[in-house]
């Protein structure tokens, strides 16, 4: 039963960030754990964390969706968790994946609005409508985690059409355009890197690199939201692109390229920051598809497909599904994207900007709770 929960908290981990270019919604922890309708199991579980991204997941229609998780100080050490749970919670705050605060207040509204995002929570929010007009005006931004038949669903809190997704606000796109510092050391959100925790040495020496989240405005100023102390500006953040894989029409993952940091998408890169593919790819795209594919890279402005694979790859430009259109890519030669190209490293199997993909096209996307014990995601008693 341990082994178990322990795998399901891993596979959790994969899902939380602070990636203001990956994450899809923003929630309060201590708020999620406490859904005891969601399982009629403990007080408190992480578990419901995991059941809570599933069911955005669902409503999403898309695969391997993060969560941005602002988390008070306390829960670290709630003895309604078991000391599993809290082992798992202070090593996701000092590798950064979760925003850890003494005061977390309205932070989880700030961030939903600079960054766009829904939130999810069955708080109310009518005392926030001045600083936040949305919380009570626009559909699609606020949903409560509830129960279902099948799992948690999303209800949607504001009634009805649900707008295109706008992105960052003015003031979001401004705090995202700069890199900030803060002046305590080890700050692992705006120090350039871990190691100030009293679990740093559980910290992956080689995670995935996370974007900085947007500071906290106090007066205007911009301040780090774990130390409350200002920022200075570092100048220019690098220049990134955020990618989608999509196989067969559903969208799998998103990943960012930077200029410092390119990205190998294959069957199985070497790379542990590369994209695996192997999981989604019948036997047919796995003995085709190289386990290094295609590199993507940041040239200056532009975004570069290098295919690094044994059998080539295509370039569909524009998205054309217009087999008479499709560009060879072959072994070790480049290309660079323009709008809406995508690159098909096997028929199916493609990869472009995640904005020209507007659905995720799944509608059973693959759940973090697979390989949850029994007991765990009971179902409370309806009679």
């Amino acid at each position: 039963m341990r082994f178990e929960i322990s795998k399901v908290l891993d596979a959790i981990e994969d899902r939380v960030s602070t990636d203001p270019s990956l994450v899809r919604a923003v929630l309060d922890l201590a708020e999620v754990v406490r859904y005891q309708d969601l399982d009629g199991g403990r007080p408190a579980s992480t578990m419901r964390l995991g059941m809570v991204i599933d069911a955005l997941g669902r409503h999403l229609e898309e695969d391997s969706v993060p969560v941005y998780a602002v988390v008070h100080r306390a829960l670290l050490s709630d003895a309604d968790l078991t000391s599993n749970e809290r082992m798992v919670l202070r090593r996701w705050a000092d590798n950064g994946l979760v925003e850890v605060l003494n005061n977390p207040g309205d932070r989880m509204l700030e961030v939903a609005d600079l960054l766009g995002l829904p939130v999810l929570s069955r708080g109310r929010f009518d005392g926030m409508s001045g600083r936040f007009p949305w919380v009570t005006s626009q559909p699609g931004r606020l949903f409560a985690p509830l129960p279902g038949a099948g799992g948690p669903v999303l209800a949607q809190r504001v009634k009805g059409t649900v707008p295109p997704a706008a992105g960052p606000s003015p003031t979001g796109r401004k705090l995202l355009a700069r890199t900030w510092r803060c002046k305590e050391p080890g700050c692992v959100l705006f120090g350039g890197g871990g190691g100030g925790g009293a679990f740093a040495d559980l910290a992956e020496i080689d995670r995935k690199p996370s974007g900085q989240p947007p500071p906290t405005l106090r007066g205007g100023a911009p301040m780090c939201p774990r130390h409350e102390k200002r920022l200075s500006d570092a100048g220019p953040r690098p220049n990134e692109e955020v990618l989608s894989v999509r196989i067969g029409g559903m969208v799998r993952r998103r990943f960012v390229v930077t200029a410092e940091r390119p990205v190998v998408v294959g069957r199985a890169p070497e790379d542990s920051a590369g994209i695996r593919l192997g999981q989604w790819l019948n036997d047919e795209a796995r003995r085709w598809i190289s386990r290094s594919h295609v590199r993507f890279e940041l040239r200056g402005g532009d975004l570069v497909a290098q295919d690094v694979s044994t059998n080539g790859s295509g370039v569909r430009p524009g998205g054309s599904l217009d087999e008479a259109e499709r560009i060879a890519l072959p072994r070790q030669q480049s290309r660079v994207m323009r709008g809406g190209d995508i690159v098909e490293l096997y028929p199916g199997v493609q990869v472009g900007r995640s904005s020209i993909w507007t659905s995720g096209g799944m509608t059973n996307p693959t759940s973090v709770m697979a390989e949850a014990p029994t007991m765990a995601i009971r179902l409370p008693n309806r009679g």
